[in-house]
């Protein structure tokens, strides 16, 4: 007993002074909750109050990021300052997903349903706040709050990941955006899709080992996309359960094509169309 009591000794000693997860998520929720009500124990009726949860909110974020080992008590200070700074505009790039998935699905009724109940606001939501403290220099916590996200809806996304204006992910459960893809503006995107890589290898962790995806892309359900040097070009729709490793000119359409050949067999061929 005393010699496991010396290795939970040890390990405490050498955990770092970052939050526990537990930690994150209450700050996560509760930044959440000021942003949209929807997501709010109770609404906040007074300008005055609201001012003093954004104050007490930042302060709660400078504490955090001061127990953070690789920076400067100053420089927690100042970070969280720098995030709430920039706070309007990522709550005015989550609004414009919250307007993509309204138009992109006919089955929401209201955007107040999107914001209740769709997974893909959630995972949006935590990925947007932790891409700009991801921008910001700071380590692990981002991507600790996508992983609240992917525990909660299902979907994956890498903080690190570049993701454009009016991103829509419908559905979402088994979304993966690795952390180099580099998404566009009107991108839409439907449950089970891969943005990955060809490589696991560590030395090529610094490397883009993701896709890119051009403006106004469609990538239908269960689609995987690989490689960093993989270009899905503007406008174009992959289909659903398509594998692909090459880039597509815009404009294309990429899908899988049952072909029988006798009574008792078929062929699945992939084909890739441009638009002229």
């Amino acid at each position: 007993m005393n010699s496991f009591l010396e290795k939970l000794h040890q390990s405490h000693q050498e955990c770092s002074d970052c939050p526990s997860p537990q930690v994150i998520q209450q700050f996560f929720e509760s930044l959440l909750g000021l942003l949209f009500p929807e997501h709010s124990v109770q609404k906040i009726k007074e300008k005055s109050e609201l001012k003093a949860r954004m104050e007490e909110l930042q302060e709660r974020l400078s504490k955090i990021l001061q127990r953070n080992t690789h920076l400067h008590e100053q420089d927690g200070l100042k970070l969280g300052t720098q995030f709430f700074d920039n706070l309007e505009r990522i709550y005015d790039w989550i609004n414009q997903d919250v307007d993509a998935m309204y138009a992109g699905d006919p089955a929401a009724k209201s955007r107040t349903e999107i914001l209740r109940s769709y997974p893909g606001f959630y995972a949006i939501a935590a990925y947007r706040i932790a891409h700009e403290l991801h921008l910001l220099g700071i380590k692990l916590i981002p991507r600790m709050i996508t992983e609240i996200a992917h525990s909660r809806t299902g979907i994956d996304i890498h903080p690190g990941a570049q993701i454009g204006q009016h991103f829509c992910i419908d559905h979402g459960t088994g979304v993966v955006i690795g952390e180099t893809t580099i998404i566009g503006n009107h991108v839409k995107i439907y449950q089970g899709v891969t943005l990955g890589a060809l490589s696991v290898d560590k030395a090529d962790a610094d490397s883009k080992r993701h896709p890119t995806i051009e403006d106004g892309v469609v990538i239908y359900a269960g689609a995987t996309i690989l490689g960093g040097k993989t270009v899905i070009g503007k406008g174009s729709t992959i289909g659903g359960n398509v594998w692909l490793t090459k880039s597509v000119d815009p404009g294309s359409k990429v899908y899988y094509q049952a072909q029988m050949h006798h009574a008792d067999s078929s062929k699945t061929d992939l084909y890739i169309f441009k638009n002229d």
